[in-house]
Formats: structure tokens, sequence, C-alpha cells
């Protein structure tokens, strides 16, 4: 089975939270609830750091100014040859 995105683990979440104000959860659907936001929290963190790896920083003059280890995780990645 594939792996769920952050869209589909959204919505099952919410579907759980409009249930827990509404009538409560069994323990079953806490114990869902808990893995679920565990993996949409690994997803988001994989996320934000690709998009961090990704980033390059320029002042006003036009002057790279990417943090160095930015730049290493860039070059051990293959993504600079600087």
């Amino acid at each position: 089975m594939a792996e769920p995105t952050m869209d589909t683990l959204l919505t099952r979440i919410n579907e759980l939270a409009h249930k827990n104000k509404a009538e409560g959860l069994t323990p079953a659907e806490k114990t869902e609830r808990a893995g679920l936001r565990q993996q949409y929290l690994k997803l988001f963190k994989a996320s934000f750091r690709s998009q961090v790896e990704m980033l390059q920083v320029y002042d006003k003059n036009g002057k790279e100014v990417t943090p160095e280890k930015v730049r290493q995780i860039q070059r051990n990645k293959g993504l600079r040859d600087d």
C-alpha cells in the first residue's frame, strides 16, 4: 500500500477531531488519531527540511549569503558544485 499523503492524513485527523467534539472517540480511534498525527508530523518535517535544503539566500546586492550549513548539505546532495 502506498504511503498516505499529508492531505489524506489531515482529512482523517479532522474527521476524528469532529467526531471527538460531537460524541467522543473510542480507545481504538484515539490510538488511530495519535498514529495519524505522528505520520503527519513526519511528512511535514521531511517536506520542510527539503524546502530549507533547496533554499538559496541573496542580499540586496545580489550576493549569495546562504548559510554554510545549508551549502554543505546541498554539496553533499550534489546540488552545488562550488
